[in-house]
Formats: C-alpha cells, structure tokens, sequence
C-alpha cells in the first residue's frame, strides 16, 4: 500500500480526463449498494454468527478434537470473509469521496456494528493463547487441514507474553471505535478539508503538493510556502492527534509487557527486532553513498548553490514534460509484466477491463494509491490519482504488484492469505522493478536513460532513504513522548534531525518545513508501518539480482513465493533463492544496487 501524495487534476469543462477514459471502481462485486438487501441480510448474519460462535466454543477450545478444531477454525473463517466484505465495501465507497457526510456515516455506523458483534469472539485468541503446547502438537499430527493453519496459531502464540485478561481485552476492543479509530478519522477529514492558496488559485492538499513537482522553481517555492502556512495554522490540532495517539499507544504497551513501542509492529509483521534494526543501521550508513552523493549530482544538475526542500523531487532541467496518457500506461506495465512471466499480466488485465482500478482525481478523493485485498472469495481493488506523469506509470506498477500478489495469496483462504508488512511489498516493488527496466532498455537516447536513472533512483530514495528517516522520527517521538507531552516545537525539532541527516548537506531547509510531518498517514494510521517500504525494497533487489543472474526456475519460484500469502516466515520464502534476510550483508547487497545506479550516473557526467 503507498500513501505518497498524489496530486489533484481537474477535468475539463465536459468532464473527460486530459488523459484518456480513466477507469472507476465498480463496487458491486462486494454490494449493489449500502442499501441493498444483502448488505443487511449479511450484517444480521455477522451478529449471529459471531453470537453463535461464542456459545458454541468459548471456555471449551482445549477439550476439542483435532476436528472439531478445524471447524471451529472454518466457522471463524466464514465470519472473517463477511465482516471483511462489508467493512471493505463501506471503507473503498469512503475513499471515493471523503467529505461525504452520508458515506462517512455509513463506514462510522457499520464500523460501530462490526466491533459489537465481534466483541464476542474476543475469547478466542486468549483461550488459544492458553492451550497446552501437546495438544496442539496433538491436533496438527492428527489433521493435516488443520496443521495447514499453523502459521495462525502461532502468530496469536507470539502473543502470548503480551496479553491481557479476557475482560481487559474485550474492553480494549469494544472502545476502538471511539479510541485510535475516532483519531483516525478526524486526522483524515482534517487533512481532506484544508484549503490551500497558490498564485490566487484555491487548491486541495494534492493538488499543492503536486507544485512540488513543477519545473517552474517559483512555482514550487510557492506551493512549499503555502504548504508550510496551511500546516502551520493547524499544528496545534496534527500535534493533539499525535500526541494522544502515541500516549494511548504508550499505556497499551505498558499494560502488555512490550518492551519498545516498535515491538507490536514487528511482531504482526513475523519480523525480529535484530533484523529490522540490521536494515536500519545498514541504510543509516549508506546516507552519504545514497542520498548524499544523489542529491549532490543534482544540485550540479539544477545549477544552484544549495538544494532547498522544493528541488527534492524537483523535475530534472534535461527532463521532458510529456504526459503519458492512460493507454500508453497500461500498455508499458502489462508488457513488461508478460516480458517476466505471460501468467503476470493475465492476472493483471481484469483490474482494467473490470472496474477493478479507480484513477481519476475526484473531488473528496482519498490522496494517494493502495491496492485493497479486500477478501479471499472477491478480488482486490486499486486506487490511484493518475496525472499521467511518468511516477505515476511506476505507481500503477506498483500498485498492481499488490493487486497480483493478493489474487495469488487470496488461494491460501482469508485466515492465511494476508502477507506481513515486510513481504506484503515484495511483488509491488518487483513489479516497479520490472516496469522500469523495460522503460530503460527501451530509451531511445542517452539523456532520456539518464533522466530514468536519476528517477529512479530518487523513487529509491523515497522508498529506502525517507522511509528510514521516517522511522527513525516516528522512534523518537514515541521515546519523547513516554517523558510527556510534546509541543509542536518539540516534535518538528524531532522531524528536522532525521531530516538533515538524512538528505545530507546539498540542502538548506525553509522555516516553516519543521512542520511537514503533519500530513503523513502512516504515522498516524499504522505507526512504523514505513520501514516495510525500505525492507520490501531491500528484498526485491536481492531477489533481482537473483533473477539478472538466470535462475532457470525463478518464475516459478517467484510465483509460489506470491501464492504463500502470510503461511511462511520470510527465512522460509527467501531460501528457495539462497537468500537470508537475518544476514547483515543481505541489506548491503539491496542497497549497493542503488548505489550502483548513481555510479552510473556519475559516469554519465564525465
């Protein structure tokens, strides 16, 4: 999932997209509407199910048979696939538009109803949690469907050091909605509603962020201004949302025994602390060979005597400012897919032909693009704001990486099929990959390969370089935090140490640039969630390699890999590859593939 900022783009005055016949989401695959008569028939379900789940197992799971287990499991299954259905239903019609009061209240009301009916099956993790090691081993040795859900018991086992008592739980549960979730949204709809002024023209936060991109240097300058304003007038309320979400993050971490606030990340992500802190450390001392050197080639490029934080992501002076209208993007991405593996583009043509993409820019649209698995008996959905920039070719790359990794995993069942953070970017990122070298090999002189290069080293940048940065923002707020409450001084003074030492000394950084850790969803959505980014992309380069190096079999490796979902450890699904995650030169391997993209820039220059 990648929540970057894209920006808005009106349509013209007959409402057709400068770009082609931008597709939309049908959504009647999960409903026909929020009032059709199944949405409600399954909601009723759900609140029976669940009622009927809990007065059938809770205070019995130990004394079952290997049998009885497994339809214990299929039973909770079935109530995951339509709890699924209907808060993704509610939640993709939300994003759509998210200053609609009636679809906010829609996702609001059905949220309410899903967290009561399934506080009764609150139990169920607790009890498993509390079953003796022999009768587990007893039921896998006596059932081999029920040995295939391994991987869920122990992940929930992972747990069990860190639990509460079932009532604690059950109350943790029951006031979600009103808890992190009702932060959440208020973050969301802050964020949707703010109003920016650039050069006279009103503009909604994609839009002026867009200007950061602009190849007139004014142009940026005044969008990074008016950006830093905007953020400025409403720190207070950004700083209130952090500070109250990182302390109830706090007092719940407290209260499970977890010894870092990083730890419940890693341990949903089935990641250990040493690995993540080798990826960390390793990225950290590559700044100077990465982003350093990068940006110092580019502030020669750009003429200037010091970088300021509108050139960032500045085009390039030799760059074109064609627009690649949505035909031409499908074509590249599905083509460079099928050049990997014909089966990759089948699996990815019906997100275009079944109203499986939404890529127009809309009013109230959610910012950004993810790709949503939705659940195992549909099909996932993907969203995009598409401007026809080459970046965003390579983020409908991506993006359908994801939508092709959740059709393949969705085979292992709901309970099996979500992929951990740290893999769930494997097959975007590798898809990125693919996309981008088609691109390069097709370039049709040195300056556009040039201009590739440098983008995409800067994409790498963005993913490895800043995701790294953000994750070492998001670990000192939440230390600070634990000694109190946090000014809006205190946590931009947070943000500008991770900034400095990660883009390094070709920049200079405007007042008010303190304050644009505001908008980033992942802080506040899924905290540390970013250092997935930079291990998916890690991994990938590894995993390229392997694949430039002519395995004979990587195709169908890769694609079993993809079909695992969440049933393997990482150490499992890399060794086929003679990779190890756990392996400190593993990260060095990943990153030297960007460095040797900017030696190749380098080379360039003379």
């Amino acid at each position: 999932m990648r929540f970057d900022p894209k920006p808005v783009f009106d349509a013209d005055a007959s409402g057709a997209s400068p770009f082609g016949d931008l597709p939309e989401w049908d959504l009647t695959d999960l409903y026909a509407s929020a009032e059709a008569p199944e949405f409600a028939s399954d909601m009723e379900w759900v609140e029976k199910a669940c009622a009927s789940f809990a007065g059938d197992y809770e205070g019995k799971l130990a004394g079952l048979s290997a049998d009885e287990m497994l339809n214990c499991i299929d039973r909770y299954e079935q109530i995951d696939l339509k709890a699924g259905r209907i808060m993704s239903f509610v939640g993709l019609s939300y994003y759509q538009n998210t200053t609609d009061a009636e679809r906010a209240k829609t996702m609001a009301d059905a949220q309410d109803k899903i967290t009561t009916f399934t506080t009764p099956l609150v139990f169920f993790s607790l009890e498993v949690n509390r079953i003796e090691d022999a009768t587990l081993e007893g039921w896998f040795a006596a059932n081999g469907d029920l040995a295939r859900f391994k991987p869920i018991f122990d992940r929930m086992r992972a747990m069990r050091p860190h639990q509460l008592s079932d009532e604690l739980e059950k109350f943790l549960h029951d006031q979600s909605t009103v808890g992190a979730a009702a932060w959440n949204r208020l973050f969301d709809e802050t964020v949707a509603g703010l109003s920016f002024t650039v050069e006279g023209e009103e503009k909604n936060l994609e839009a002026t962020l867009d200007g950061l991109t602009d190849k007139d240097r004014s142009k940026r300058e005044a969008s990074a201004r008016e950006v830093a304003r905007v953020f400025g007038d409403n720190i207070k309320l950004f700083a209130r949302v952090h500070n109250t979400l990182a302390k109830e993050k706090e007092i719940e971490d407290r209260w499970r025994n977890m010894p870092t606030p990083q730890t419940g990340r890693h341990l949903s992500n089935h990641v250990e602390a040493e690995v993540v802190e080798a990826l960390r450390n390793a990225v950290v001392a590559a700044y100077p060979k990465l982003s350093h050197r990068y940006y110092e080639l580019k502030r020669g490029w750009m003429g200037l005597d010091t970088l300021e934080v509108w050139d960032r992501n500045a085009p390039l002076p030799m760059e074109s400012d064609r627009l690649v209208g949505w035909d031409e993007a499908k074509t590249t991405v599905l083509d460079a897919y099928a050049g990997f593996d014909p089966e990759m583009a089948k699996l990815a043509e019906p997100f275009f032909t079944k109203g499986w993409i939404d890529a127009p820019v809309k009013p109230g649209k959610a910012p950004g693009a993810f790709a949503h698995p939705t659940v195992a008996d549909a099909h996932p959905y993907v969203m995009l704001n598409y401007l026809g920039k080459p970046r965003d070719v390579m983020t409908l790359a991506h993006e359908l990486g994801h939508g092709v990794h959740q059709r393949l995993a969705a085979g292992q069942g709901e309970l099996l099929s979500s992929t951990p953070l740290t893999l769930a970017e494997t097959a975007s990122v590798f898809g990125e990959m693919l996309t981008f070298r088609k691109l390069l090999a097709d370039a049709p002189t040195p300056a556009e390969k040039k201009v590739m290069l440098a983008g995409k080293v800067e994409d790498m940048i963005n993913t490895v370089v800043r995701q790294i940065a953000f994750y070492d923002f998001e670990c000192k707020l939440h230390d600070a935090r634990r000694e109190g409450e946090l000014t809006p001084d205190d946590i931009g003074a947070l943000w500008m140490s991770v900034q400095g030492e990660s883009l390094g000394p070709a920049f200079t950084f405007m007042e008010g640039y303190e304050n644009f850790w505001a908008y980033i969803p992942h802080f506040v959505h899924s905290p540390f969630y970013v250092y997935a980014y930079a291990f998916g992309d890690g991994l990938v380069n590894a995993l390229y390699a392997v694949y430039e190096e002519g395995d004979p079999d990587f195709q169908a490796k890769y694609f079993e890999m993809l079909k695992a979902g969440g049933s393997k450890h990482h150490k499992e699904l890399l060794a086929p590859f003679g990779l190890d995650a756990s392996d400190p030169a593993f990260w060095d391997k990943g990153l030297s593939m960007i460095s040797g993209f900017i030696d190749e820039l380098e080379a360039m220059e003379g």
